[in-house]
């Protein structure tokens, strides 16, 4: 082996080198199984969940497998002709309940029939507060949901809104007197002054809408009902450092609980077989 070696001059040491890289194949198979169960989420948020299963990896490593295995999405995004600017901007909240914002977002069953979904969200920690479908939503559904939030934790003090007749009625407008709640409603035409509200629609469509098949309305209660768990309690928020809304929250309030564990087996990731579209 020595007379070969030098006849081809090559290092004795490099022929008995032996790699030393650990096997990636465990790896891997988690992260398309990750992959599966949450088909809009990046490498990013991958990485995060893969550190809290106790996982030992930076990443760049992610993402190098990531690209490897083509988990990677494809994000159309629109261009824009001009920039929506605001004139005054909003104050930013400074504790919980100081500012809700509430929307509609539309979808339809497998059977073509229409169905509303309201979504409220509280500003300061980004916790989705209730996520309620409908066939349709007069004022009058609407403040009985806001009734049951508020009753189950303090008021809030400002709710921006849009123009809707929900939200324009007499009925709204009474119902907010009577709870001293002031209604900021933006300007017609402007959804970037909601702009917090608009995001969380956007990762409701992305991640849950567009991705299951709903055969009835009770269904997709249910699986809505699910996707909100998992954002409160799972889902890492980069505006909140990574952290969840659950905890993020908790801290706010000075509240002292374990550390939240990632949801894996919840009725909604294992709803992933179901879903429609795929990875490009």
């Amino acid at each position: 082996m020595r007379k070969a070696c030098r006849a081809l001059s090559w290092p004795r040491s490099s022929h008995r080198y032996r790699s030393q890289a650990q096997d990636t194949r465990p790896l891997r198979r988690r992260m398309r199984e990750l992959a599966l169960a949450r088909p809009r989420y990046g490498y990013r948020r991958i990485h995060i969940l893969l550190l809290r299963e106790g996982w030992k990896l930076n990443h760049k490593k992610v993402y190098r497998i990531y690209r490897e295995e083509r988990l990677a999405l494809r994000i159309r995004r629109k261009k824009r002709k001009y920039a929506s600017v605001v004139r005054v901007p909003p104050p930013k909240p400074e504790r919980p309940d100081q500012q809700w914002a509430i929307d509609f977002v539309s979808d339809a069953l497998a059977d073509g029939r229409k169905f509303r979904v309201l979504t409220v969200m509280d500003v300061c920690s980004r916790e989705a507060l209730a996520v309620t479908a409908q066939t349709s939503f007069p004022s009058v559904k609407v403040t009985a949901i806001l009734d049951r939030l508020i009753h189950g934790r303090r008021r809030p003090s400002v709710i921006t809104l849009d123009n809707g007749t929900e939200f324009t009625s007499k009925h709204f407008d009474a119902w907010a007197y009577r709870n001293n709640i002031k209604l900021d409603f933006i300007r017609p035409g402007k959804p970037v002054e909601n702009c917090f509200i608009e995001s969380f629609n956007g990762r409701l469509r992305d991640e849950c809408l567009n991705v299951h098949w709903f055969e009835t309305l009770d269904e997709a209660r249910l699986i809505l009902e699910d996707w909100r768990r998992d954002f409160n309690e799972t889902r890492p928020h980069s505006s909140l450092s990574d952290r969840v809304p659950k905890l993020y929250l908790q801290n706010l309030l000075g509240i002292r609980k374990p550390a939240l564990k990632s949801i894996a087996a919840s009725r909604w990731t294992s709803a992933a077989g179901s879903a429609i579209g795929g990875r490009a």
